[in-house]
């Protein structure tokens, strides 16, 4: 069958293959530790739940406004606004099915043919997706090992042209929970007003973060507001995955272009998860601190011991929930390595060539598991590797 050029470069996503060859081997009677899928492991807080029950047993189960319910957009303005310490009005806010929209649809909004489009490598898969949907290319700048993963701003300076209409951003970062330091995004940020770039900032793991690190949004720097897309949501904070419910912020006529485009798409988002949305929101927040205080201690455990791995070298990530070690030193690529890891461990991660030519010598793992099951797979990949020289 031929296709158009706009899907025919589209190709899975790395963590839903491997969760399918790991879920195949638990049906044959293996113990597999998923470390692959980037969901918490905590269900979603029992307020949200019934603030989602109570809307479906009063009957808010029609139609939405395409870009969300007045008062969920209004609540989110609010509270991102607080957040980030910008002034964001409820019209530059538009709802989504889970946070892809606030992705997607910007990006097709605002990408012509041709248009070149700079994104972290590695980096989140959707990325090249969508800007291939959109007609545009995709052009990777690489993340530094060694600055815990920021860019390589020489590269990234000699990357810039005049085709260059976005830049993609992702702090903290999937795959490697790396954190853009303000002196970069200042940067990026000077590059972006004098070649009159926009910047599409995801923003989904902001509220996860370690050590005090600073999460500054881009859209924070003078000028910034007026050419930054923020993409955020409710998947990783609130334990909310399923639910799909996500958000865009950006400027008012980009909001009113990409409501059309959610209106012809999909419609509009399931009204009963907005008002699980709006109590999210509103509800208490120590739920989401035990959450990352937790996270936290699991990474700690996670790198120490994958450190103590001779051969692995891991850098201590300051925010979302994976690692990124460099495995480079056992001489084999990283799609063989996972393999090895699965079959011969039962031990599922995701090779970092998943996310990009720069994941090349790297694994993903992540740690939204509980302490028991992260020394279990400690021991597991101890021994894998310990069989590999």
């Amino acid at each position: 069958m031929e296709f158009t050029e706009r899907v025919s470069h589209l190709a899975p996503e790395g963590a839903y293959q491997m969760l399918v060859r790991a879920n195949e081997m638990e049906a044959e009677g293996h113990e597999i530790i998923h470390m692959e899928i980037g969901q918490p492991d905590f269900p979603t807080f029992e307020n949200i739940v019934k603030a989602g029950t109570n809307a479906l047993e009063e009957g808010h189960t029609r139609y939405s406004p395409s870009g969300g319910l007045g008062s969920l957009r209004q609540v989110l303005a609010e509270h991102a606004g607080k957040f980030r310490g910008i002034e964001i009005h409820a019209s530059q806010v538009v709802v989504g099915p889970g946070a892809k929209p606030a992705l997607f649809f910007p990006t097709m909004a605002l990408v012509h043919p041709g248009d070149e489009v700079i994104i972290p490598d590695p980096g989140f898969p959707t990325y090249s997706a969508m800007i291939g949907v959109a007609g545009g290319i995709p052009v990777q700048v690489p993340l530094l090992e060694e600055t815990d993963f920021s860019f390589d701003l020489e590269i990234f300076d000699s990357l810039v042209n005049d085709r260059t209409r976005m830049i993609i951003l992702n702090s903290p970062s999937n795959p490697t929970g790396g954190v853009l330091p303000p002196s970069s995004l200042d940067h990026i940020a000077q590059v972006a007003i004098k070649n009159d770039i926009w910047v599409l900032s995801d923003e989904i793991y902001a509220r996860i973060t370690y050590d005090d690190a600073p999460v500054v949004s881009i859209a924070t720097f003078p000028g910034m507001a007026e050419r930054t897309v923020i993409c955020d949501g409710f998947s990783k904070t609130f334990a909310m995955t399923g639910w799909r419910l996500g958000f865009g912020i950006m400027p008012e006529t980009l909001a009113e272009r990409v409501e059309l485009l959610l209106t012809h798409a999909i419609g509009c988002t399931a009204t009963f998860t907005q008002y699980a949305g709006i109590e999210a929101l509103e509800g208490p927040q120590h739920q989401v601190e035990a959450a990352v205080a937790k996270y936290k201690e699991r990474r700690d455990l996670l790198v120490d011991g994958l450190n103590s791995i001779p051969g692995v070298k891991c850098r201590m990530p300051q925010g979302a929930f994976y690692v990124f070690p460099n495995v480079s030193s056992f001489g084999r690529d990283s799609e063989w390595i996972a393999n090895y890891l699965l079959e011969e461990a039962g031990v599922a991660v995701l090779p970092g060539t998943a996310f990009g030519n720069g994941g090349s010598g790297f694994l993903r793992l992540c740690f939204a598991i509980d302490a028991v099951r992260i020394e279990l797979a400690l021991d597991r990949i101890h021994e894998a590797f310990s069989k590999i020289f």
